[in-house]
């Protein structure tokens, strides 16, 4: 499935991962169509265009998309063999998660899906989902040793009535995928989901995504950001993180490999706010981190992420919680967000 002038389409290309995704694309021969929602906006845009330059042989195309103009990727889908669609509406702090995010992530998922078929010459789909789509039910009752795999499902019923902090964004990721899987059988589509955990290590686009500012917060120090990250925990029942460039790898590697079909789970670590603290305290001792404020809080996860599926497939992880840290560290002090 690997040939090296194949062109492909990356969605949402000034996002944190998908410009990750298109650099790894280029850099593997491909030609890249990928989307913005808007193209002349230069700072959001600039890291593509150096990637034009860095790249000489690589051909990168920026088209105008928008998740809620139907058809509006046509053209960038046109002429694809593979699909990465990566973009997806995120607005944590949405006072209307139904209009802003699910609603959105539902009926641009289903846009692009159909857009795939109107191109013709699509042979596979990949989707970027979350683990917010399959790790997050009514823990309250469960002491630990839960280990989620890709059969597993977000109880979106537990959400919706729940309504806890960010609820939006689960649901969305949740039913988008679940409706991508409809269509995509209902229509003879070749999908692949990927499901990511967290994801750190150094970023291409200017301003600095929050996944990364989240999984920092305890060398920050930044106390909304260590209580989301708690939050997160107490609502996924784990702090699960993986480094951006094996989640593009990922997404690589199951684009070209035939076999693969399904879900596959991408994540590396799985730990608590507590034992990431502790990491982090012993291995950065300049920083500070605080290790004895957690109170009441859970010391331990009481679930794990498994990858288990997509190492059978064949793949590797490149890149352990040393790794990950150490390069988002060496990230925050290149922008200013942690003292060198």
């Amino acid at each position: 499935m690997a040939d090296s002038k194949k062109k492909v389409c990356v969605t949402g290309g000034t996002g944190y991962m998908a410009s990750e995704l298109v650099k790894h694309l280029l850099e593997k021969g491909y030609s890249v169509n990928t989307t913005a929602r808007n193209p002349e906006d230069e700072k959001k845009v600039a890291h593509l265009l150096k990637l034009v330059e860095d790249h000489e042989h690589g051909d990168l195309k920026i088209f105008q998309a928008d998740l809620t103009n139907e058809g509006s990727f046509d053209d960038a889908i046109a002429g694809c063999s593979i699909v990465f669609h990566v973009a997806t509406p995120v607005h944590f702090a949405s006072q209307n998660p139904e209009a802003d995010m699910i609603k959105p992530a539902i009926q641009g998922t289903l846009d692009i899906l159909q857009s795939c078929i109107n191109a013709k010459t699509v042979k596979r789909v990949v989707l970027t989902s979350s683990a917010a789509a399959v790790s997050i039910k009514d823990l309250s009752k469960e002491t630990g040793g839960l280990v989620m795999d890709e059969s597993c499902w977000t109880d979106i019923e537990y959400l919706t009535s729940a309504k806890p902090p960010t609820w939006g964004y689960p649901v969305s990721k949740a039913l988008a995928e679940k409706e991508a899987w409809k269509y995509a059988e209902e229509n003879k589509i070749d999908l692949i989901t990927v499901i990511p955990s967290l994801m750190l290590g150094p970023s291409l686009p200017h301003a600095v995504p929050s996944s990364i500012s989240l999984g920092m917060s305890l060398l920050t120090g930044k106390h909304e950001l260590i209580n989301a990250l708690k939050g997160m925990q107490m609502l996924s029942g784990s702090i699960s993180i993986t480094h951006v460039e094996d989640v593009v790898d990922a997404h690589i590697f199951l684009a070209e490999k035939e076999s693969a079909s399904g879900r596959y789970i991408c994540c590396n670590v799985n730990t608590s706010v507590l034992e990431l603290a502790n990491f982090l305290s012993h291995r950065y001792p300049q920083y500070a981190v605080s290790t004895d404020s957690f109170g009441d809080f859970p010391a331990t996860a009481k679930l794990s992420l498994s990858s288990e599926k997509l190492i059978n497939e064949g793949f590797s992880f490149n890149y352990g919680i040393e790794d990950i840290f150490d390069q988002s560290v060496e990230y925050f002090k290149s922008v200013g967000l942690l003292q060198k």
